[in-house]
């Protein structure tokens, strides 16, 4: 069974640091674009970052000067660098992948459990 198991969340102080991390474990073929989403209480769940399998990124555009989203293919992790940190950046944090589980079946959508990031002094 395919899992993406999240981790680093918590509580930073504005204009702190937090880095997230974000494991696929199971049996899987390959892993296509890795990317994170956030939701605020009351708001709709939001585009945050997203990274190719060869190493392209891509941005919300409120986070792209202060966010540094990487990833490690033999891990098949992805990470999450987040500075300069704001209240408004407080929400739960899901990653997301695109796996293929076999290599004759099309790639499917998996999503972490969310992990809270806190801002606040």
């Amino acid at each position: 069974q395919v899992q993406l198991v999240e981790s680093g969340g918590g509580l930073a102080q504005p204009g702190g640091s937090l880095r997230l991390s974000c494991a696929v474990s199971g049996s899987i073929f390959r892993v296509n674009e890795m990317g994170w989403y956030r939701q605020a209480p009351g708001n709709e769940r939001e585009f945050v970052a997203s990274i190719t399998s060869s190493g392209t990124t891509n941005y919300a555009d409120s986070m792209k000067d202060r966010f540094t989203n990487s990833r490690d293919n033999a891990k098949n992790t992805v990470y999450l660098q987040m500075n300069s940190l704001k209240p408004e950046d407080t929400a739960v944090y899901y990653c997301s992948a695109n796996i293929n589980r076999l290599w004759y079946l099309p790639g499917t959508t998996y999503w972490g459990q969310g992990t809270q990031v806190t801002v606040s002094s």
